[in-house]
């Protein structure tokens, strides 16, 4: 039985089964009778890290979205997608604290593999963890909460230590924000107000080609119960009509823009659930790293520029808040982010990726667990021997192992 490709039609997928469980109990069935076995999410992995011998999807799982207003969190299904449970939250007047940069992804799968979002002050989307379910290698329910000793280990587990079969997470009161899109900032100016720039609304993205002496657009997402956003960004003005991050798409596939307020969930990412998002024929890499590094970093990567932007869509450039998430990019201080949409050409994209990670070096980049990367140097994660030891305690077997955690991770 052939299980298919992932989002991007890179990775075929080996397993030879895919179960779909309707209900926890089944799952549990599911999962206890296989002898090696991981969750599929929304498939939008570039890699390998979701494939095993047979694999679960918990898509058939009933929502049982459950919002608990004392707590400040709701509970709902791991095969949940942003999108889905962000406009359940929406109409019950609440609001996660950041999104992705589009909401067709698990949220199950995004948290597992340290996705985050943007804001210098909004911590990645794994921080908003509140708890976690999981079943393990015996079928077991077990539940992992904020303040237990396994907490921050489990978050981002890279779906090694069980199945994920419910979430729990943070919300607060919902808000809007109004989203003004700038063109043609100078790379000068950018690289001598990086802070600055950044810090300029809630949530800020960034997007280049890396060609010539101005930057293609500045995305800022700010609340409307904060303060307004600049008439221009350092000397950049404000776009007249909508834009799509990559330069060649129509805007219709995009969030709504021109300082038009609208809810959270309809402005945070950067594209519209039920559209494709990006390209759709592409490729993706990102590497985190600490925020003092990041206009260095920038730097490097535009001196490789001649040889990245025949193979590119886009890169995009985002921060986020420290955390304390054992595998997270952003453990242990502020980071900031690169991301490359690469034109789906895998041969000369895999050529590139030791040269970009060989400048990046320097700068103690971490691979985005769910993208296409080279290698991961261990050494830049202080807890990884923390999480080796808590995923053989929960799984001795190794049911939930694959090649790319033994590869990575063990």
């Amino acid at each position: 039985m052939s299980i298919g490709t992932n989002w991007a039609r890179y990775h075929e997928y080996r397993a030879t089964a895919l179960h779909e469980p309707t209900t926890i109990e089944q799952l549990q069935e599911v999962v206890a009778g296989s002898p090696r076995i991981r969750a599929l999410g929304s498939r939008h992995s570039f890699n390998d890290i979701a494939d095993s011998d047979e694999l679960v999807s918990l898509a058939g799982l009933e929502p049982d979205i459950d919002v608990d207003r004392d707590a400040s969190t709701v509970s709902f299904s791991a095969g949940l997608r942003y999108g889905d449970l962000a406009a359940v939250l929406e109409a019950e007047g609440v609001a996660l604290h950041n999104l992705a940069s589009l909401p067709h992804i698990s949220v199950a799968g995004a948290v597992a593999t340290g996705t985050h979002g943007s804001g210098d002050r909004n911590g990645t989307l794994s921080t908003a963890v509140a708890a976690i379910e999981l079943v393990t290698g015996s079928g077991e329910l077990m539940t992992i909460r904020r303040g237990d000793p396994d907490f921050a280990g489990a978050v981002v587990s890279l779906g090694a230590l069980g199945v994920v079969s419910r979430l729990t997470v943070d919300i607060e009161p919902t808000f809007e924000v109004r989203q003004d899109v700038y063109e043609g900032l100078a790379w000068s100016e950018l690289l001598e107000n990086y802070d600055a720039v950044t810090s300029a609304a809630y949530s800020v993205s960034v997007f280049t080609d890396w060609q010539g002496d101005d930057i293609y657009s500045v995305w800022l997402k700010s609340r409307v119960d904060a303060e307004v956003p600049p008439s221009e960004l350092f000397g950049a003005p404000r776009a007249p009509v909508d834009l799509h991050p990559l330069q060649e798409m129509p805007s219709e596939n995009t969030t709504r823009q021109g300082g038009v307020p609208g809810p959270w969930n309809d402005r945070l990412p950067h594209f519209r659930m039920g559209f494709t998002p990006s390209n759709g024929d592409e490729l993706q890499t990102e590497y985190l790293l600490p925020r003092q590094h990041a206009v260095a970093a920038i730097e490097a990567v535009r001196a490789l520029r001649d040889r990245i932007s025949p193979v590119l869509h886009v890169t995009e450039l985002r921060t986020m808040a420290g955390d304390d998430v054992w595998l997270s990019g952003a453990y242990g201080g502020d980071t900031s982010a690169i991301h490359f949409t690469w034109k789906f050409e895998p041969d000369r994209v895999l050529q590139l990726l030791p040269v970009i990670e060989a400048a990046l070096a320097p700068f103690q980049a971490r691979p985005h667990w769910g993208k296409l990367f080279d290698s991961v140097d261990r050494s830049l994660y202080p807890k990884l021997g923390e999480f080796v030891t808590l995923a053989e305690r929960l799984d001795p077997a190794g049911k939930f192992r694959n090649e790319f955690l033994e590869k990575n991770v063990f």
